[in-house]
Order: structure tokens, then sequence, then C-alpha cells
């Protein structure tokens, strides 16, 4: 009997850890293929830590070290998808799949907001090296971390900086000279939990850093240092942090989407209208944050859709839970956890206030996922 083929599109959380379970489950009736144009995968935290100079260099993963049964790794850029034939074009081969899994993830769209520039992002790891140096030599002036719009990827990210940054400053004798504040879409830092949002508004409050809800940065006038509001207010800075809009890769139009772009799933299974054709994580407009723990349970659940169809089984459905570390600065980290799907509608929590002892638990995390996706 001939081994299933599963092509996966995209090396980040979901699909690593798509293959990962597959190859634990049933190497020996599935081969699995992954693609990315990427050399190596990088933990969205570490960018932070190279950013506030926790460590030097970002921690990156090869993927060349990808040592598990039946998983072949493709350092390949997608040119084309073709959902019906269940084809995949790249720049060096042509590649079909029985089962295809989409996670490519979500990409910056920096020219959706007039005036903004790359020089001015966080987000991406040259984007985060480049604001090490910044941040070093901020010592007086206004901050500015900036959302241009949702959904964004690690919703928690611009408490994390502007947290994070109070802790530098504050270290260098620098707090009482400068201003931070962040502007946001969402009417709370952490709106599915109420908890979270209370807990890093009164550490703003405690920290004298303003939080700007229901709003968002419209346009950047870099030769005046000024970003227009939704509203209409301009607002001065000296150091501006923004996040840029998402878009889904455009190499996924080719799947049926909504006018966001998003690629449409069944939020509980995460199958397209296409058989045997999934999109999980950031691309995906399952009703969930664009985060990386997020992307790694609908991995886990596709990957058990795929053993079930093989085996004649049924299985639970995608409930789009996932936890989430916060960082408060200075080595202190919280825990949120939420689940977006349950029969009573969105249920955020528990939340564990930040302690150092969560902040080393958080540390063993990272090498844990790399030794089980990568089989080490």
């Amino acid at each position: 009997m001939s081994k299933l083929h599963v092509l996966v599109l995209g090396a980040g959380f979901g699909g690593l850890e798509v293959a990962a379970r597959l190859s634990d489950a049933a190497p020996d009736r599935i081969d699995v293929t992954v693609i990315d144009q990427n050399e190596s995968f990088v933990f969205g935290y570490s960018k932070l830590d190279v950013m506030f100079g926790i460590t030097r260099e970002t921690w990156r993963s090869h993927y060349r070290d990808i040592a598990r049964p039946s998983v072949t790794f493709c350092q390949e850029r997608i040119v084309a998808i073709d959902p019906v034939a269940k084809t995949v074009r790249t720049t060096d081969n042509t590649h079909r799949a029985d089962v295809l899994v989409i996670a490519l993830g979500a990409d910056l769209d920096v020219a959706a907001t007039p005036g903004l520039t790359d020089h001015d992002e966080f987000y991406s790891v040259v984007g985060a090296e480049r604001f090490a140096s910044r941040i070093r030599d901020f010592d007086h002036g206004h901050a500015v971390i900036g959302v241009a719009g949702a959904p964004y990827k690690c919703p928690p990210a611009p408490s994390e900086v502007a947290l994070m940054l109070h802790h530098v400053l504050s270290q260098r004798r620098k707090r009482a000279d400068t201003q931070i504040t962040i502007v946001s879409p969402y009417p709370t830092p952490i709106p599915p939990s109420p908890d979270t949002s209370t807990a890093l508004l009164s550490e703003f409050e405690e920290r004298g850093i303003t939080f700007r809800g229901s709003n968002r940065m419209t346009a950047v006038a870099g030769d005046r240092k000024v970003i227009t509001l939704e509203d209409g207010e301009e607002l001065d800075y000296d150091l501006l942090f923004a996040v840029p809009r998402h878009k889904a890769p455009d190499v996924v139009s080719s799947l049926p989407a909504g006018n966001d772009g998003w690629v449409q799933v069944d939020p509980y299974t995460l199958l397209t209208e296409h058989a045997d054709v999934y999109a999980i994580g950031d691309c995906a407009d399952a009703p969930v944050p664009r985060a990386g723990v997020f992307a790694e349970r609908a991995g886990a659940v596709v990957a058990e859709q795929i053993l079930a169809k093989l085996d004649g089984r049924a299985v639970a459905p995608y409930d789009g839970y996932g936890s989430c570390y916060i960082d408060f600065g200075g080595g202190r980290v919280g825990r949120v956890e939420v689940t977006f799907m349950t029969s009573e509608g969105v249920r955020g929590g528990p939340f564990s206030p930040p302690s150092l002892a969560i902040g080393r638990e958080k540390e063993a995390v990272g090498p844990a996922r790399i030794a089980h996706w990568f089989g080490r």
C-alpha cells in the first residue's frame, strides 16, 4: 500500500506541529514534505530579547537540522497553489500531494499605511535587530508604539514593548525624561481576557504608560515625526515602534477568501472548500488571534484529522485554545489562557500574574518545542 503524501506549506508553529505529529504517529504510512522559503525558524519572543539586549543574536533553528522519520524539508519559494489538483509550484519544482496543509502565515503590509516605511517596523527579524541600537540610544522624548490595524500577529507584543522599554529606561535612570504611549485598535490590551487586560492596565498606570485604545495609526509623517490617528489627532514621537497592517500572502489568492483576503476555513475542522486542503495559522480566517500558540494547536488538530481519516474514526473539533506568555519586563512573565470556541462563546482565563518563576518556565518552552519539532 502506498504511503499518504502530506504537503505542508510553511514551517512555522502550525506547519512544524503537523509534520512532527504525523511523523510521531505514522511514519510508516505517511510521508510529509515541508516547504518554506526561509532557512531557519525564529521564535517571535526572541526578537524582543534582541531588541532589549537580553540576547545579542536572534535565536535561529535551521531547518536542515530536522531529523524526523518520513519528513523532508525543502527550502523553496512557493509560486502557485492549485487546491483542486493539490499541486504546488515553486521556484525549483512542482510538488503533488494527497493532502495539502497551508500554513504560510501573514505578511506585513507596510505600504498600506501612508508614510510608514520598513525602517519603522519591529515585527520582522531585521526590523527587531535594527531597533536594538535605537533603544540603546534613546534617553529622552516620546516613544510611541503604534498599531496600524487589526488583526496583527502576537496581540500582547505592543504591551510587552512598552513594559520592557520602561524597564530598560528605568535601569539607565532615563525614565523620567521619557514618555511611553501605546496606540491600539483594541479597547483593552487583551480583549478576550479581562483579567489580563486589568493586570496590564494596572501596570501601565503604575509606570506612567499611556494606553490609547479603540484607535489606530493611519499615517506617518517621518519628516515631522508625527503619526495621525484614526480620530484625526496628530501625535508627536521621537521613537516610533510601528506594527504594520497584516495581509494574507499573495500566493494564497487561488484559495477561497473573504474580502479581507484570509483563507476561508471551517472553524472546527480548518478545511477549506476543497477536499483534503486545510489552512491553519495566521493565513486562515479561523476566529482566533494571529499567534504561534493558536497555529500550533490548529496544527495538532489537523494532524489528528488526517490520522483519523486513515483509521476511519472520529476526532474532536478545533476549539481555538491557546496559552500565551506575556513579558512584563525585568524577567517577570505572566501567562494567559483563552479558548475561543466553546458552547458559551469565548472563555478567557485563567490568567497567571507575572512572576520570575513563570519567566523561567517560558525559557524552557522554546528548547522543548524545537526538540519536538526537529526530532532532537
